[in-house]
């Protein structure tokens, strides 16, 4: 083959799959190697707008955006060409190089998943054949018995590729050694032979103590542990699933961010935990927004629902008497949508609400999804959020609802416009909504905000790669790509 394909497998979701690759195809880069990151599906509400085909643009999952970045590749569809955006606990929106596909996403899983497949191993094959390294990342586990056979994530992609594999635990859940023994067992036999080594992460503790598990392991299985890697929180990295923990109590300013059911981009938060003298409280009860210096309402996949969620937790009080006591709300686009005066559903795409009445707006759905990506002014702002005035900041916008102001009252000040002049944000007294994901990922809005900055993601991704580098066995990661080997 013209491409060095490595795949990570996991013995469980949340093993360490994606961080593992983002690091690796940054260590693979830095070889001088051309590398790029693959997935075929990913499940995730995180998602990230990039280069679509034909010059148009799409949505792959943020995990394929960083690992992309980490490459130093420009991010696009191929890279992700199956994600799932879950709406309900039973019901995905199925985006297929980038695009909703209705029709899949109406049908059953083990229905679509044949039909998918031929997209994602297609551009899998254009990968393989444009890089020196391919970095491809599993969903779950490959042991899955009931899904071998409809399994193309993890065990159609793995062979498709030939590629060398590594199994990766998190030890710190207990029974690594048993999940890598059973998952060797349980896998294809196939598939079984193209593992070239397992992984324990998230190792706290006297390595040493591990003796002799893991030479045993070697010995049942023929695979060698490559690689314990120490537990290690503050690597830069959102967290791909589900909602990170809180940062540590303390004094400093308290951010608390409504954690809905179907919250989505939340990775855009992760900068907020690592900034000193910021605590990053995840809220779902109105004792977890008390005393909170900023509330945030983020994205939602799920917008009516969520806020049908947020009432009957009785956190529509909390928020209003927040903002009316003249302290800060910021919605960011479905959390945008939620403090307008009414959602207004007429094509069955999210639902029909009244909002909370904090900006006097009103949202309209629209069947056709609207993905942009680029660079937005915001307008002069009144306290509290003056310190973002005239700033420039870069973000993306996934969304299906259109905002405008109220036709009946006093319209909102509006506080944000994209480079074409439309408005894409509004502030009213203490509220300010937008539609720009991304704001804290800004260096110049970090500053403005909280006078502080962080280290820039390239050294993020370097951090990642020396991590691995001191911590896999001396002449691992060469090898997976020494053909001669």
């Amino acid at each position: 083959m013209p491409t060095h394909p490595i795949m990570i497998l996991g013995t469980t979701s949340g093993a360490g799959k994606s961080w593992l690759a983002t690091a690796l195809c940054r260590w693979y880069a830095r070889q001088g190697l051309k590398v790029a990151p693959f997935k075929a599906q990913n499940m995730s509400n995180n998602a990230r707008v990039v280069l679509g085909l034909a010059g148009t643009v799409g949505e792959i999952g943020a995990a394929q955006y960083f690992q992309a970045l980490a490459a130093r590749r420009v991010p696009e569809v191929r890279m992700n060409p199956v994600l799932l955006k879950p709406e309900a606990d039973t019901q995905s929106q199925v985006v297929v190089l980038g695009e909703v596909d209705e029709a899949l996403s109406r049908m059953p899983w083990r229905e679509r998943s044949s039909l998918l497949w031929p997209r994602a191993e297609g551009a899998l094959r254009e990968l393989m054949a444009e890089n020196d390294v391919v970095v491809i990342e599993g969903a779950g586990s490959p042991a899955e018995i009931n899904l071998a056979g409809s399994d193309y994530v993890n065990l159609f992609t793995a062979r498709a590729s030939q590629a060398r594999c590594l199994l990766v635990t998190d030890i710190d859940r207990g029974g690594a050694f048993a999940h890598l023994y059973g998952t060797y067992q349980l896998m294809p036999a196939d598939v079984r032979s193209q593992l070239k080594g397992f992984v324990l992460n998230r190792f706290r503790g006297d390595a040493s103590l591990l003796a002799p598990g893991p030479e045993q392991l070697q010995q049942m299985t023929g695979v060698p542990t490559v690689a314990t890697l120490p537990m290690w929180r503050e690597h830069g990295l959102p967290e791909e699933d589900g909602v990170f923990d809180s940062a540590p109590s303390g004094a400093g300013l308290t951010v608390a961010v409504v954690a809905y059911p179907r919250v989505s981009n939340l990775d855009e938060f992760q900068p907020l935990r690592q900034l000193p003298g910021v605590r990053l409280v995840w809220a779902r009860t109105p004792s977890e927004l008390q005393g909170a210096d900023w509330i945030v309402l983020p994205g939602s996949k799920s917008t009516a629902a969520d806020l049908a969620w947020l009432r009957a937790q009785k956190l529509d009080a909390v928020i209003a008497a927040h903002a009316h006591a003249g302290r800060p709300v910021l919605g960011i686009c479905g959390g945008l949508q939620m403090l307008g005066e009414a959602l207004v559903d007429t094509h069955g795409v999210d639902g029909n609400a009244a909002g909370l009445g904090l900006l006097n707006l009103v949202t309209a759905f629209e069947p056709d999804k609207l993905l942009r990506a680029g660079t937005a002014r915001f307008e002069p702002l009144a306290a509290p959020w003056q310190a973002l005035s005239q700033l420039t900041p870069t973000g993306y916008e996934i969304r299906h609802g259109r905002t405008q102001p109220h036709p009946s009252l006093a319209p909102p000040g509006v506080a944000l416009r994209n480079l074409d002049g439309e408005a894409i944000g509004w502030q009213q007294g203490s509220v300010l909504g937008v539609y720009l994901h991304g704001l804290f990922e800004q260096p110049e809005v970090l500053q403005a905000l909280f006078k502080q900055s962080l280290r820039p993601l390239d050294a993020v991704f370097d951090g990642l790669a020396d991590f691995v580098d001191r911590h896999f066995s001396p002449g691992t990661l060469a090898s997976l790509i020494d053909r001669s080997s």
